[in-house]
């Protein structure tokens, strides 16, 4: 295993954070959620010497040589707090792209890397050409945005979006981008991916239809911020169709007058 450079110590130490707030907003029940980090450009000497041990896996060609933090398959995102070595690892991903070694971490029987990592690795590549500032890729699972992905109105983006935008000032200020909607795939598959990525084209927040949300960002304080922020639209949308009412909100004018202090 090797040693840790000071500052991929500091973002792991963000990580673990992040993950206990998870757990107190109940986003990320029993082994809910996963999160990884491309830290590739963290580590000032490059990772050389042989590894003892290859696992073969079939990354895009584009993903050679990345070294990248991953939480585990079935772990706990409430371990990350205070078990995070046996809870999740770092990879490094051979030049080939056809198999990758555990540096750090990984130390509980069975360990193996999140089911979802090819939706994270294909978002790391794609994050790395089109938005090279974000390093982080959170999956979680909050609960007002799940509820509204049952609704009829993620079927419509741009009413979901206004929806959000015009109960607050600081859910447009702060997701100015809005949410991609993404109609349902199953976990841990291409197609998930492919529409994930489809999804962070236009937005750092992807919305999975009766699954879970995910943001890429710079790091784990700013991806969680953006599904908080996200998250509080829905809860306050829910809260007020609970109580009998369709809030008329923020009219289209205020809207656009804070779209031009962004």
């Amino acid at each position: 295993m090797h040693i840790l450079p000071d500052k991929v110590k500091n973002e792991i130490d963000k990580v673990s954070e992040i993950a206990g707030f998870l757990w107190e907003r109940q986003w990320a029940e029993r082994n809910a959620g996963n999160i990884s980090i491309n830290l590739s450009s963290f580590f000032e000497n490059n990772i050389s010497d042989k590894p003892n041990k290859l696992i073969k896996y079939n990354f895009p060609k584009d993903a050679g040589g990345m070294l990248l933090f991953v939480t585990g398959k079935g772990s706990r995102l409430r371990h990350l707090v205070d078990r995070i070595k046996e809870t999740s690892c770092i990879i490094k991903i051979n030049d080939e792209a056809n198999a990758y070694s555990i540096i750090w971490g990984g130390e509980k029987d069975g360990f193996e890397v999140t089911s979802e990592i090819i939706t994270h690795v294909l978002i790391h590549v794609f994050n790395l050409e089109n938005n090279p500032q974000n390093k982080i890729v959170l999956h979680t699972h909050p609960t007002e945005l799940i509820v509204l992905s049952h609704h009829p109105i993620f079927k419509d983006q741009d009413k979901f979006n206004h929806s959000l935008w015009k109960m607050c000032p600081e859910i447009k200020l702060f997701v100015p981008q809005g949410v991609y909607c993404a109609q349902y795939a199953l976990s841990g598959t291409q197609a998930l991916a492919e529409i994930t990525i489809e999804g962070l084209k236009t937005t750092n927040i992807v919305l999975w239809e009766m699954h879970g949300a995910l943001a890429t960002a710079e790091n784990a304080e700013m991806a969680f911020d953006l599904l908080d922020v996200a998250n509080k639209g829905a809860k306050l949308i829910l809260t007020a169709w609970s109580s009998g009412f369709d809030p008329a909100g923020l009219s289209m004018e205020q809207l656009e007058e804070l779209g031009s202090i962004i």
